[in-house]
């Protein structure tokens, strides 16, 4: 029997650089306001979002996820021809194939690198921290690209009063590298398939099929409705606040630290009261920084959490060297919690 040669990488990985892009357009709740019968107040209390970035026609998927990386890059001081692997989360990339990475991975100027999208919803950026982290300490890539991207405005349904406020585009993205010592810490991550139909997609892309037209719901004026993201507001804040505090801990006992070690919490930016509820849940101390991205950014799905980490750092509210818990939870539904030193 041949004998296989073992892999070879490095003995850990860490995350090395981190970029954003959040779209130029600034929408306020007011502009929600004039498809729903609420009020600036209710948006604010109910979720903490007061604006969110909307992409214009240039802003896609590729183009935002072309511009955080080039910071994150930047910010690890590789070349993008180093650069092994590249993961993209995405739920909003219409084409079925090719994967949008092959696209992002040519234009970034990598040289011919491993490339590929996964659909895990707002865990996406965990999912896929942890693919890299693999791919460093197996030896299959010296340096891993992770994105989360979204441009969820063309997911959402403006006259749906549960979620119309929640959404926004952008990108975050992070390079993983070769470290000499733990800086990415186990994951705990799973899903409950159970709960699957509490945050879904209206509609399936094979509906539009010629066959199916009359089945179609119309909008106000007509025109077939857009597929959008629905979901059983009450169902998942609940399944939030109280099994992702628990998920959260068990991500902080696999890395063998208590809150106390803490620095920086950067939960997925959902909703504040979610926020707010795990860290009394955890019992965080007051020295430990939260992220409230979420307040100006609103939900952007598997971008939430680099993006929220990279204004932490950009601000000064965080530094290099921090040790910081994040957790994604979402459409599944699935999620994926870690502790990272932030680069």
């Amino acid at each position: 029997m041949a004998k296989i040669k073992p892999s070879k990488g490095a003995p850990y990985a860490r995350i090395l650089g981190v970029g954003g892009y959040r779209p130029t357009r600034v929408v306020p709740n007011e502009v929600i306001l004039e498809k729903i019968d609420s009020s600036d107040e209710w948006i604010r209390s109910r979720s903490g979002i007061s604006t969110r970035h909307w992409a214009n026609d240039e802003e896609t998927v590729s183009m935002m996820s072309v511009e955080a990386s080039g910071k994150a890059i930047a910010d690890a001081g590789i070349r993008p021809e180093q650069i092994g692997a590249v993961v993209v989360s995405t739920v909003s990339h219409f084409a079925q194939t090719p994967a949008i990475a092959t696209e992002i991975a040519d234009k970034l100027g990598t040289q011919k690198a491993a490339a590929f999208d996964i659909s895990a919803g707002c865990a996406g950026f965990g999912y896929g921290l942890t693919l890299a982290k693999g791919m460093i300490v197996e030896g299959s890539a010296e340096y891993v690209l992770v994105i989360g991207v979204e441009r969820l405005s063309d997911l959402t349904d403006l006259e749906d009063r549960a979620t119309a406020f929640l959404f926004g585009d952008g990108a975050g993205a992070v390079i993983v590298g070769p470290a000499d010592e733990p800086a990415i810490g186990p994951t705990v991550w799973g899903s409950e398939g159970d709960k699957a139909a509490t945050i879904k997609q209206t509609l399936p892309w094979d509906k539009f099929r010629v066959g199916d037209v009359a089945q179609l719901p119309l909008d106000e004026s007509g025109n077939v409705k857009f597929p959008a993201i629905t979901q059983e507001g009450q169902a998942v804040f609940r399944w939030a606040v109280f099994e992702m505090a628990k998920v959260a801990q068990q991500a902080l006992d696999a890395a063998g630290i208590t809150p106390d070690d803490l620095d920086v919490f950067i939960p997925h930016q959902a909703n504040e009261r979610i926020i707010d509820s795990m860290v009394k849940t955890l019992k965080l101390p007051e020295h430990v920084t939260v992220a409230r991205d979420v307040r100006t950014t609103g939900n952007t799905s598997a971008a939430s959490i680099p993006l929220a980490m990279e204004r932490l750092l950009a601000t000064g509210e965080a530094k290099s060297g921090d040790t910081a818990l994040v957790i994604g939870f979402g459409a599944g539904l699935v999620y994926a919690a870690t502790v990272v030193t932030l680069p």
